[in-house]
């Protein structure tokens, strides 16, 4: 149900120009407040302290201008405002300006932005920031060969990412170390956190009651440069918890019944508060979970109130200090004010809450299990499930892998084991450590189970898959957060699902879909039937965490002697050269290079998997560029009549012709455009190979951002029946872009041969993101201030 916004929303004063502070400045300002308490912000970063004092003043002088009720999401987000006194603040229409507490990228993602950063001619990050090695690890056999095998293929990238960190001032987690979710969750999330991570399941650390937000490279640049970052004012969405998590229901069935009620574009532009009093019966692991698969209904990110459950981990993971602290600012802070509005309002009672299996191909298509069986029975899904996989950054905590390894002890006392390959994937290394001396990973091992590389490994394509060819259709079950077309193995014709990690412990067992184990009988090896009893497992091991293996690399205190080289002539890194500034003339007869069909995530602009290897070479990876997208004209991927020649070709191809005969293009899409990761390269791509434009009927928050920070102009239709009138032949003129300006729409002139349509496009730019097309970029803009 829907709740109105208080009338004092709309009386929020606009009090003049925002006016920045200039570096040395802020600077001294941040350290100064961080000094007011001793508690560091971890323990890597032992001279920057957590920022409570700071954050409850800023937080004070809001309020006295709001005068109403805030949500936690209001608290954590606005305590974070540059100018707390002077910034307009309205929900879903302002654009904030914050300064967040850390920044975090992965290391497919940081190639990108470090070059960025290196571009930009500063010497140092301005916040504390880390590189995480997670992504170029493909799964074949097993950990520690995977693991080795990687290191040799990925060294050249590896030592490029280690020298960077090392001489701007980052810390290095190395390939092994694990996934930077849980990384983060485990070593730097605390309540009340403002970070940016340039992953889209960054909100990840909403589970430790932090504002974990995915952006893509430029914005990670932004904030090392000590830029104030910019978002636009989201709205919060709150789900209403009651009752308890118990049984076969896990955190996971949470997160798969939201998406199903609000879809993958649903959370657009909102953050999802969770809220009630079932928030206490689930760990904070299990919290992480629900945060970390709201990206997947494209919320800006999600987050839980400060409770003990949160306490509870940063004891366990040797932070009791920041527990401590953040249990003096729990009311002030880090929970909702009593009577605070959501924009909408969602109830789910956790008693009643059924285990859910979501799919295929889109993640908020749900199926309680009690339906699933039927389900795929009259849609033709393939019943026989291939390979069962649980772990990834979504589901692969201690308590997760326990309860599961409860389930196939359960099985294997009856003579069971899994019917199907099942792989596991530990979060990190803190995890495999202490699964492997828990037991836990003996009896996967059992079970028939291979423990994979603490890495992200099949969940975002790193799988040698050989048990399947090509096109042939065949289900998989995941504990995964994506199931899109051909994300995981390649394959168009694989049928993903996303469920609980215990859902595929127990469907592995049957090796079915048509499989309830809350009411499905399975016959032991003495032939006697059995049900399988209900996983538990416990929440923090009782002997704590086994750090395992050391895999982080602090940088020195100066990196001046430090030499970051790339290769000319390599084919995994190159230097980035400046895009085109705008000409100052109106942007006509465009050709447009590709009109995408349906659902278009940045997986199909730009897909990973085998892909990885080039995300530091901005002209090799381009040859991916909208591969896995649908052709309007004939139904086909990656195949594209060139307008120019005559002649069918790759859309790649066909972009570098262009580009080479000087004929700029734009791209056309549907609703939702670019939903999924927020790899930039997605963004990066097009404007390299010539794009001016993307026009669609909606944009998926991180991706719009991406563009504009490209110097690419992300544009709507006014009216999305307007789609219809944009042919593959047609030539699109946008006019007088000499007057951009915001909330003023586009004039565009659509031209299939003699008759010309004119419509109507809208924009969320502002006079700064203007400022980005400008210039070319936003990196092209953040030189020009410099150099005034």
């Amino acid at each position: 149900m829907a709740a109105r916004l208080m009338s004092a929303q709309a009386q929020v004063c606009r009090l003049g120009k925002h006016v920045v502070a200039d570096g040395p400045v802020v600077r001294q300002f941040h350290a100064s407040c961080y000094t007011a308490s001793k508690v560091a912000l971890s323990k890597f970063d032992s001279d920057v302290f957590l920022p409570y004092e700071k954050l409850n003043k800023r937080l004070e002088v809001v309020r006295g201008r709001l005068n109403r009720p805030l949500t936690l999401s209001e608290k954590v987000l606005y305590s974070h405002l540059d100018d707390p006194a002077n910034q307009d603040i309205v929900r879903g229409t302002s654009y904030l300006r914050l300064r967040p507490d850390r920044v975090a990228m992965q290391d497919a993602t940081a190639q990108m932005a470090l070059l960025q950063f290196i571009s930009s001619g500063l010497k140092k990050v301005a916040v504390p920031s880390t590189v995480h090695c997670d992504h170029l690890i493909e799964a074949q056999v097993g950990g520690l060969k995977d693991l080795a095998r990687a290191k040799d293929l990925n060294k050249e990238v590896y030592d490029f990412l280690a020298s960077t960190c090392a001489k701007y001032g980052l810390g290095f987690w190395k390939p092994g170390s694990g996934i930077i979710h849980q990384i983060i969750l485990e070593n730097y999330a605390f309540p009340g956190l403002l970070m940016i991570g340039t992953d889209s399941h960054t909100p990840n650390g909403g589970g430790l009651g932090g504002l974990c937000i995915g952006v893509g490279g430029a914005d990670a640049v932004d904030v090392m440069a000590d830029i104030p970052w910019e978002l636009k004012c989201p709205k919060v969405i709150g789900v209403n918890l009651t009752g308890k998590i118990s049984g076969w229901t896990s955190p996971k069935d949470v997160i798969l019944k939201v998406a199903d009620i609000l879809t993958v574009k649903g959370g657009t532009g909102a953050i999802i508060e969770y809220h009630g009093k079932g928030v206490d019966s689930i760990s904070c692991t299990g919290m992480a979970t629900i945060c970390n698969m709201g990206a997947e209904i494209g919320a800006t990110t999600s987050l839980f109130p400060f409770n003990q459950r949160m306490a509870d981990y940063l004891k366990s993971t040797g932070r009791a200090g920041i527990a401590s602290e953040a249990q003096k600012y729990q009311s002030k802070v880090l929970s909702a004010d009593k009577n605070c509005e959501y924009d909408e309002l969602i109830e789910i009672n956790l008693d009643t809450l059924e285990p859910h299996v979501n799919g295929p191909f889109t993640p908020d298509l749900g199926h309680p299990i009690s339906k699933l069986g039927a389900n795929s029975k009259k849609n033709g899904y393939p019943l026989d499930i291939r390979v069962g996989l649980i772990g990834s950054c979504t589901n692969s905590s201690y308590e997760d892998m326990g309860r599961c390894a409860s389930i196939a002890k359960d099985a294997m006392s009856h003579g069971l084991k899994s019917k199907i390959p099942f792989n596991v994937t530990p979060g990190s290394e803190q995890i495999r450590a202490t699964i492997e001396r828990d037991g836990i990973s003996e009896v996967f091992d059992k079970f028939g189970g291979t423990v994979l590389a603490n890495a992200c490994g099949p969940c975002i394509g790193q799988w040698d898959r050989q048990d399947v060819k090509k096109g042939d259709k065949n289900t998989i079950v995941t504990s995964y957060n994506r199931n899109f077309t051909g994300r995981n193995d390649a394959n168009p014709a694989t049928h993903c699902f996303v469920t609980s990690p215990e859902l595929v412990t127990a469907l592995s067992i049957a090796g079915r879909l048509d499989f309830n184990p809350l009411t499905d009988e399975l016959t032991g090896s003495d032939g006697k039937k059995f049900k399988l009893k209900a996983p538990f497992g416990d929440e923090l091991p009782a002997r704590g965490f086994d750090p395992g293996q050391d895999t982080y690399t602090a940088p020195p205190p100066s990196g001046d002697n430090v030499k970051v080289a790339v290769d000319p002539k390599s084919t995994r890194l190159q230097l980035l050269e400046p895009f085109d500034k705008w000409n100052g003339k109106d942007l006509t007869d465009l050709t447009v290079l590709i009109k995408v069909k349906g659902k278009c995530t940045t997986d199909h602009i730009s897909a990973a998997g085998p892909w990885l290897k080039y995300r530091g070479h901005l002209d090799n990876i381009s040859n991916n560029m909208f591969i896995g997208a649908t052709n309007y004209e004939n139904n086909e991927m990656n195949n594209i009549k060139n307008q120019r020649s005559g002649s069918w070709g790759g859309v790649p191809d066909v972009a570098r012709d262009y580009k080479a005969n000087g004929i700029k293009w734009v791209a056309v899409g549907d609703e939702n455009y670019g939903e999924g990761s927020s790899r930039e390269h997605a963004a990066l791509e097009p404007r390299h190979l010539g794009g001016r434009a993307i026009i669609v009927k909606s944009f998926a928050r991180i991706h719009e951002t991406n563009l504009k920070k490209q110097g690419l102009l992300p544009l709507t239709f006014a009216n999305p029946a307007d789609y219809d009138k944009i042919q593959p032949t047609s030539k699109i003129s946008l006019l007088n872009l000499n007057s951009l300006a915001p909330g003023k729409p586009v004039e565009c002139e659509v031209k299939n041969g003699d008759k010309v349509d004119k419509i109507t496009l809208n924009h969320t730019l502002n006079d700064l993101q203007i400022g980005w097309f400008k210039a070319g970029s936003a990196l092209n803009r953040m030189k020009e201030l410099a150099a005034q």
